[in-house]
């Protein structure tokens, strides 16, 4: 299973209101997700152009993000508008942040991996109703972490023997596993060789699932973490290997 260039979830949409924003990784981009005050997500490198500064550290005023350090803003197209020490400045339009394609789908947040060339693959299959669960870390390689989900069962929800199971969406990144007729979401974000975030929901109403239904999700995922960090993990040089092979 590949994981090239493509959309990756970075964020269950509900856990970044708007006027926030969170730091994250993918592969070895740092990367800073936030969200307008108009609802909109936006994915860029976490990285103001004038010293460097986490724009993550930052906050949000209405459709811009500025920096800590000096307080310079960009606006949703990541371009600088105001640098506060030459509030009189008309700002060069070279001055701006790196900005990668960002979209909401089945209640996450994807980004692209890659800086936007022509058409880009299409997102995985939206469903009409989607009740989200939590994000977890896990100190194993994305890799490793696709096997055992392709490879795990679901005691909450015991699967049925004649049902197909997992089958892999449109992003090589999710997979939707079907047990005993519930479908669950899992997304996984590469955040370097050796880590991965897991973004989890359940396709189906919020009024079935929230409470008792996420629970049980929820502690699935802590167990299967608990699992693959007890595992003796695969040399660093062999995860590169690896990542080469599928990139």
């Amino acid at each position: 299973m590949s994981l090239g260039a493509d959309w990756y979830c970075v964020a269950v949409s509900e856990g970044l209101e708007p006027g926030t924003s969170a730091g994250t990784r993918l592969f070895d981009k740092e990367i800073v997700v936030w969200r307008d005050s108009d609802g909109a997500a936006h994915a860029w490198e976490d990285r103001c152009p004038h010293r460097g500064m986490r724009l993550s550290f930052g906050f949000v005023r209405g459709d811009r993000i500025a920096c800590l350090y000096h307080g310079w803003q960009y606006d949703a197209a990541g371009r600088c508008r105001y640098i506060p020490a030459h509030p009189d400045l008309k700002v060069p339009e070279t001055i701006c942040v790196t900005t990668y394609a960002c979209r909401e789908r089945l209640g996450m947040v994807w980004v692209y991996s890659e800086l936007e060339s022509g058409a880009l693959p299409d997102l995985p299959s939206e469903r009409p109703r989607v009740t989200p669960v939590r994000s977890i870390y896990i100190d194993r390689a994305p890799s490793a972490v696709l096997e055992s989900l392709i490879a795990a069962d679901f005691p909450p929800f015991p699967s049925n023997a004649t049902e197909a199971r997992p089958v892999v969406a449109r992003s090589a990144s999710l997979l939707s596993l079907t047990f005993g007729g519930v479908e669950l979401l899992a997304a996984v974000q590469p955040v370097g060789e050796v880590k991965t975030a897991l973004h989890l929901a359940i396709a189906g109403r919020q009024e079935d699932w929230r409470g008792s239904g996420q629970k049980k999700v929820a502690q699935w995922a802590e167990e299967l973490r608990r699992d693959l960090e007890t595992q003796s993990p695969a040399p660093v040089a062999t995860v590169k290997a690896s990542r080469e092979m599928m990139s």
